[in-house]
């Protein structure tokens, strides 16, 4: 059974927000096209999300914040990102900082992957497991999926310490469940033998 608390922060976005992410997404995808550096966007606008808002609350905070000005924030976007990221997403940037819209990158980059995974024919699925994949098994999963669905899949994984002997996937806004309803205290400390086959008995039937 799938956390609901962690249910929610991965699927409720704020619908203006996430409206807005996909406009913006929408932009960037087309001017990256038109350069032919989509790959190389969506990888450091990844990363800037996932790496350093993520890990900097600070950071985060001050790009969210309308009470830190324009110039405050192209400074900073400047002396973080002017020199590493390519310049066409450090201008993105900067048009997100003037119309004070820094605090929904969370937004942009997931339409934007979205759209781009779209747009190159694959399929997002969102695999929720107790313990982190390991390669072999993580390839099985991408292989069997792919075959079911007949297109590239990418996973997205999630760690879930509350899921016991199983996974979850969701793929658009459809959710395989293959995890026990039982909870246990301190699942984290499982010894990990023999997991990754029960998961694999356990995914053969969410795919037959």
């Amino acid at each position: 059974m799938e956390n609901p608390d962690a249910l929610k922060h991965e699927t409720v976005l704020d619908t203006g927000a996430e409206q807005l992410g996909k406009t913006y997404a929408q932009a960037l995808l087309a001017a990256s096209q038109k350069q032919g550096k989509t790959d190389l966007i969506v990888q450091q606008l990844s990363e800037l999300v996932d790496d350093y808002l993520a890990n900097n609350p600070k950071l985060a905070a001050a790009f969210a914040s309308p009470r830190i000005d324009v110039e405050e924030k192209n400074r900073v976007i400047d002396r973080l990102f002017g020199e590493t990221f390519d310049p066409m997403l450090v201008t993105f940037l900067k048009v997100m900082a003037s119309r004070d819209r820094l605090g929904q990158l969370a937004a942009v980059r997931q339409g934007l992957v979205e759209k781009y995974d779209e747009m190159s024919g694959r399929v997002l699925a969102k695999v929720r497991t107790a313990v982190p994949l390991d390669d072999n098994l993580r390839s099985q999963i991408t292989e069997r999926l792919g075959g079911v669905l007949n297109k590239e899949v990418r996973l997205q994984e999630v760690v879930d310490a509350d899921l016991i002997g199983g996974m979850v996937i969701r793929i658009g806004d459809t959710v395989f469940d293959s995890s026990v309803a039982t909870r246990l205290e301190g699942i984290a400390k499982r010894a990990r033998e023999g997991f990754s086959s029960r998961l694999m008995e356990n995914f053969d039937q969410l795919t037959q």
